[in-house]
């Protein structure tokens, strides 16, 4: 009996330990299926005609990709597929929001609409 119960504690340690591994999927380079493509999902925001996404763990990216495409969902939730680099604070000059902080740029391959709405889940 101890070993049946030891062997079931150990499937049902594994399985817990794989659903953590899955539980995040936006973070993975490889989700979309195509090698060095992130798929992030977040709220989409326009100032002075740059482009922000803000995932819902809070990390912002800059995004690069068809302006008449992002403009349709500003202020929407979305899921961005594209390939990320990481860009300095550069390009933040005028705004000063990311003074001081690295940040990645993704540049917009595919967009989905989630919602019309931002879900930002408060801390």
């Amino acid at each position: 009996m101890p070993k049946t119960l030891m062997l079931a504690l150990a499937l049902l340690l594994s399985t817990a330990w794989l659903a953590a591994q899955n539980q995040y999927p936006q973070t993975n380079p490889s989700h979309s299926g195509t090698a060095g493509q992130t798929t992030i999902q977040g709220c989409l925001q326009e100032s002075n005609g740059n482009y922000t996404l803000t995932s819902d763990s809070g990390m912002t990216y800059q995004l690069q990709g068809p302006s008449s495409t992002l403009s349709k969902h500003v202020g929407h939730e979305v899921r961005i597929t594209g390939s990320a680099s990481s860009a300095g604070s550069s390009s933040s000059e005028t705004t000063g929001e990311a003074s001081g902080k690295s940040q990645e740029t993704l540049t917009v391959d595919n967009l989905k609409h989630i919602s019309k709405t931002c879900s930002q889940k408060s801390k």
